[in-house]
């Protein structure tokens, strides 16, 4: 829960500082960070509280699957901080066309 409010934290701040000039492929490296940060976060913290090394006995000692695992969580978990990003610069894109 933290991390999302972290993350989510982070997608306000991207949102109000990303350039409008950057257009789409700001927004979407802006998400694409995003994603990446809240996987690499939640795949280091381990599996509910746990530490990596007893996180990876749940997975048969399978990085790709711990990995992959901590992938499809974060994108269950990412719809909120994509939602404030996107409202975010949706808003200053049409503030800034009027």
């Amino acid at each position: 829960m933290i991390v999302l409010l972290v993350i989510v934290v982070l997608a306000v701040v991207s949102g109000l500082l990303m350039p409008l000039r950057w257009g789409l492929w700001g927004f979407l490296g802006c998400t694409a960070l995003l994603f990446a940060l809240q996987a690499g976060i939640s795949t280091a913290l381990g599996f509910d509280g746990t530490s990596v090394v007893e996180s990876l006995l749940l997975f048969n000692n399978s990085w790709v699957a711990y990995i992959g695992f901590n992938l499809q969580i974060t994108y269950r978990a990412f719809a909120l901080p994509l939602l404030v990003l996107a409202a975010l610069v949706i808003y200053r894109q049409k503030g800034a066309a009027q």
